[in-house]
């Protein structure tokens, strides 16, 4: 299909993504003449397309393909990160442009999704260090750095969340699936010491008195009720009556605000039967993503960056609306594209190897 190979693990990813998008585009149908939802939807197909492009690409030529990705990444990631950090220190002006409500926002309209941007870049540096796979330490140390500050200076308490649980999640699975000691050993070390380094200079950023005060803010001084969580709870019972959800972009409309979950909204926007292909993703992606990290093949490394990162996105998605994040359909065409590769070289490695055939005139 278009130069690539479909296995029939992608079966079921592709088959999901495209009855969540069908569903949405017939709960448009009412809509058709509004230029908002119609626009929502043609965004939703894009993303559509770029999920699927991803499980395709990475499921073959994998090792080159997933590394140059993950590069690619990372110096997108610093290239914002850099963005955020020029525009909260109001380098040449740049305040106007890489800020949204006093709190760094780099290249995106929204904090929130810059801090959770910076993540995957933030793990696969964390991990090239703790592994040693990285000839350019000192540069990779300094690129971490300056994404661990430029979520930082998001006060994204989402986006801290799933930077931490991420974290945690690519430390442990890493450690866990080590089976030389020595090795298992040396790589808790090298946790120990990226995490140093991280919390020695997350503490000299708390020494400045205006960033201590909007973190302060943000996690003591306001209190965590918010009408959007309320409205969620209310809409349950709503959507419950409404086969075909209110129609994409029409939620606001009845409650005044956007669903703020992505679970929520699947079910708002795409129907019951978008919704219930959104659950069974999500579920069957987690499923798909565990394994990847646990069971042996050559892409489990890269597999231990790519999926923690997005099970931190998943989790986000009770709330907040992830579901036109780009990054997340990177991650998640990367995951079911990793999922590909290892079923093919599982297939490889259980072939039998051909018989050996003399030749009926050859000496014994």
């Amino acid at each position: 299909f278009a130069g690539f190979k479909v296995h029939r693990s992608f079966v079921l990813f592709g088959c999901l993504m495209i009855v969540y998008n069908i569903a949405g585009f017939i709960s448009l149908v009412p809509y058709w003449s509004e230029p908002d939802p119609v626009m929502f939807m043609l965004q939703s197909f894009y993303l559509l397309v770029t999920a699927l492009f991803f499980a395709l690409f990475f499921g073959e030529r994998t090792s080159e393909r997933i590394e140059l990705c993950l590069k690619a990444f990372t110096a997108s990631n610093l290239f914002a990160a850099l963005c955020a950090v020029a525009g909260y220190l109001d380098i040449a002006g740049s305040s106007a442009l890489f800020m949204n409500y006093d709190r760094a926002a780099g290249p995106f309209k929204d904090p929130n999704v810059l801090g959770s941007f910076l993540i995957a870049g933030a793990l696969y540096c964390m991990q090239l260090l703790m592994l040693g796979r990285t000839r350019w330490r000192l540069f990779t140390a300094a690129t971490l750095l300056v994404l661990c500050t430029g979520t930082f200076l998001t006060f994204s308490r989402g986006s801290w969340g799933a930077f931490a649980l991420a974290t945690s999640m690519m430390i442990a699975l890493t450690i866990v699936t080590t089976s030389d000691r020595r090795r298992r050993a040396n790589l808790v070390l090298g946790a120990l010491v990226v995490l140093g380094l991280v919390a020695v200079f997350l503490a000299g950023l708390m020494s400045v008195d205006a960033i201590r005060e909007k973190v302060l803010d943000r996690t003591v001084g306001e209190g965590y009720y918010d009408p959007r969580y309320f409205n969620q709870l209310r809409s349950l019972p709503f959507l419950m009556e409404h086969p075909l959800g209110y129609g994409p972009l029409r939620f606001r409309l009845t409650f005044d605000l956007e669903p703020h979950s992505s679970y929520v909204n699947a079910f708002a926007s795409y129907g019951w039967i978008g919704g219930f292909a959104f659950f069974i993703l999500v579920g069957a992606t987690v499923f798909v993503g565990f394994r990847l990290c646990l069971k042996a093949s050559p892409w489990r490394v890269h597999a231990q960056v790519v999926f923690p990162a997005l099970f931190g996105f998943l989790l986000q998605g009770f709330q907040i609306d992830i579901d036109h994040w780009r990054h997340v359909f990177l991650l998640l065409g990367a995951v079911w594209g990793l999922e590909t590769a290892r079923q093919r070289w599982l297939a490889a490695r259980s072939v039998p190897a051909a018989p050996l055939r003399l030749n009926a005139g050859a000496a014994t």
